[in-house]
């Protein structure tokens, strides 16, 4: 029992910072009334893995912490990547395109009224809508669905569970 949970901690752990990294490598597009946030391609990984919805969650939260977001942002555009994960998840035995929809979807509800009311943005909100839809659905359904085709054919070594009864061992 405790080495599934050393497992689950650290897929977190790597979820969280790989999505950290990724913001900060693409920080240019990743913030603002027009973002492209690589990083959130990731939210195909609940499909295979639950530990993303924690690992995703704390990811946005610091990367939007360490981007010098202001504290609606930290709080709203987090719990809008956790509600896009959790949606994923329960989606996940569903065609990747449509297990994406939920990530994109919280994003589009949640990203315009934090521009425009917590950063004083002043486009229309279905402007706003629009161009966060874009950016999510290109890291979302593009690289979100090419990550995971990759994954998928790696998915028995990368996302392993521990069988304890078994061996006790990876596999």
């Amino acid at each position: 029992m405790e080495n599934k949970k050393t497992v689950f901690l650290t897929y977190t752990a790597m979820i969280a910072a790989i999505y950290v990294v990724l913001t900060f490598v693409f920080a240019p597009i990743s913030f603002g009334e027009v973002q492209i946030r690589i990083a959130e391609m990731l939210t195909v990984l609940p499909i295979f893995t639950p530990a993303a919805i924690p690992g995703l969650f704390v990811g946005c939260l610091i990367g939007n912490i360490m981007g010098g977001a202001v504290v609606p942002d930290m709080i709203f555009g987090s719990l809008a990547t956790l509600i896009g994960a959790l949606g994923t998840y329960q989606l996940r035995k569903t065609k990747t395109l449509i297990a994406v929809i939920p990530p994109i979807a919280a994003n589009i509800c949640v990203v315009p009224f934090v521009l425009r009311y917590a950063y004083g943005i002043l486009l229309p909100i279905p402007f706003l809508m629009v161009t966060v839809g874009i950016g999510e659905v290109i890291s979302c359904a593009v690289l979100g669905t090419v990550l995971s085709s990759v994954l998928k054919r790696y998915k028995n070594r990368i996302f392993a569970q521990y069988d304890i009864k078994r061996s006790g061992k990876i596999g």
